[in-house]
């Protein structure tokens, strides 16, 4: 217990200390909200990973679809690495980078405000991140619930508050630079977890090849498939594709991802950028859904329910009998997990807050100084909400930490992933098409959502949901844009004086 508990004080003294270390880079609203624009590659890398990789993937997703699919959930990693990041990197990074810059926009509705040149849209935008960042925000605790109590024997709501205490200060004390550099931190500590957990559970079943071997003899319900677990794509590649597209795509339109484009410098560390974080994403992604596609081996101790598994305790469950530092090293790994995507999340949700809704609709002439104070108590207020939110839950009848993300990333993916992707490729995209995606994406998922609590979905799965929300926000953008009046807009960067440099312009190229 002794070895356990210094591990995690000695990663909260370092979180800490970074947050009081940066606090010099946040006497701006730009340096407070993207460090000024000049993050540079591995630690842009390291918080893109970080902020995607919650324990929302490590408990929640990574038991839940590797009891589904198998050791084929590994394929959801694996299209994360590729589609998730490499891809979202090379075709958004750059033309991010230079259209924020040139817009002056810090946040995702301040760009579709400045780019559709319309309040309403900006207005909009923030409203529904700020609605629907929350409950994916109070998800990201869940998954520390039942390793904390397998760990110290701690209730979870100390586990909660004690997180969002240590999340809340270094946030507030030195903003996106602590932020970044505690991902950095985080992401190192996320690496030699995943890895060293991987290693340990193979061990604990004979290695490699007999786990594989006795994966193989488990039977798939409702399949006729022999060994379905040890298959190439799992006995259900249809519901399999689902998730990939929700998890992977999904990024492409989250604004808290985007973000760390606005504020990446400008150069070749776009490039060093994509390939740290495919890495990254191959290594702990890919790492967290392989070890899931075990669970099934520990079926005789998971807490069932109905019949049915209680996936949030697989994965807890895998790792109850490893030794003491191992086990300090998961909650570590968890925590970091979870507080680097938390304070990605309430970071992004109270600067659209103040600076998208509340600067000159609620409160006229908000100075700078202003803004950052405005900033810093929504930072303090959303935690607590989340907080609030994550506690109830846990003690109410939604027991899934998939449930609150797929929903969230359906609604937000869903809304924004058309409106930008197309309105940083295309001069000829409409106000009346970004509105018809904002439309499409928040009603399918809500109105799907709703249907569910009265038994009658339209789509049984969420997730399957959430990734038609947004492969239709792709389609609908440009349809609509085909029959409705487009905005006047050059999508070029200017030449000349105040164009961008040459090296990045020289890139920009090349991504094109």
């Amino acid at each position: 217990m002794l070895v356990k508990v210094l591990i995690v004080v000695l990663f909260v003294g370092v979180a800490i200390g970074i947050g009081v270390a940066c606090k010099k880079s946040t006497s701006s609203v730009d340096g407070y909200i993207l460090g000024g624009r000049s993050v540079g590659p591995w630690l842009s890398a390291f918080a893109y990973g970080t902020s995607y990789f919650s324990a929302v993937i490590f408990v929640g997703y990574a038991g839940q679809f590797g009891w589904k699919y198998g050791i084929a959930a590994t394929w959801v990693g694996i299209g994360n690495a590729i589609l998730g990041s490499l891809l979202a990197w090379w075709v958004l990074g750059p033309r991010t980078r230079e259209m924020t810059h040139r817009l002056g926009a810090s946040t995702m509705p301040e760009f579709f405000g400045a780019r559709f040149q319309s309040k309403g849209l900006r207005v909009a935008s923030a409203a529904i991140i700020f609605v629907f960042l929350i409950p994916y925000t109070a998800s990201v605790y869940n998954g520390l619930s039942r390793l904390f109590e397998m760990a110290f024997g701690v209730p979870y709501e100390v586990c909660v508050i004690g997180m969002a205490v240590v999340t809340c200060l270094y946030v507030v004390l030195g903003g996106y630079m602590a932020t970044v550099v505690n991902d950095f931190v985080q992401g190192i500590v996320m690496l030699v977890g995943i890895a060293a957990v991987i290693a340990a559970v193979l061990a604990n079943n004979g290695g490699f090849t007999e786990a594989i071997t006795s994966l193989s003899q488990i039977p798939s319900e409702g399949s006729a498939m022999a060994g379905p677990f040890v298959s190439f794509f799992g006995p259900d590649l249809p519901n399999l594709l689902g998730v990939i597209v929700l998890t992977s795509l999904g990024t492409w339109g989250l604004p808290q991802m985007v973000q760390k484009f606005y504020a990446i410098k400008s150069g070749p560390a776009i490039k060093q950028g994509a390939i740290i974080s495919t890495l990254f994403a191959m290594i702990v992604a890919g790492g967290s859904y392989f070890l899931g596609g075990f669970g099934r081996l520990y079926g005789d101790q998971v807490e069932m329910a109905g019949g049915n598994p209680v996936y949030d305790s697989i994965i807890p469950t895998m790792l109850s009998n490893l030794p003491d530092i191992l086990i300090g090293i998961v909650v570590v790994l968890v925590l970091s997990a979870s507080m680097s995507t938390l304070s990605s999340l309430v970071l992004t949700s109270a600067s659209t807050l103040t600076l998208d809704l509340l600067k000159d609709n609620v409160v006229k002439d908000m100075t700078e100084k202003k803004q950052l104070g405005f900033i810093r108590v929504l930072v303090v207020v959303f935690i607590a909400i989340s907080a609030g939110i994550a506690i109830v839950q846990y003690n109410s009848s939604i027991t899934f930490i998939a449930q609150l993300m797929s929903i969230s990333w359906g609604a937000l993916a869903g809304s924004f992933l058309g409106p930008f992707f197309w309105g940083l490729y295309s001069g000829r995209i409409s106000r009346a098409a970004v509105w018809a995606s904002f439309i499409v994406g928040v009603g399918l998922t809500t109105g799907n959502m709703i249907l569910t609590f009265a038994g009658m979905p339209l789509i049984a799965s969420p997730i399957n949901c959430g990734a038609l929300a947004m492969v239709l926000s792709l389609v609908i953008v440009p349809l609509v844009s085909l029959v409705s009046p487009h905005v006047g807009f050059s999508i070029e960067p200017p030449h000349g004086e105040g164009a961008i440099d040459r090296e990045y312009e020289h890139e920009l190229e090349e991504a094109r």
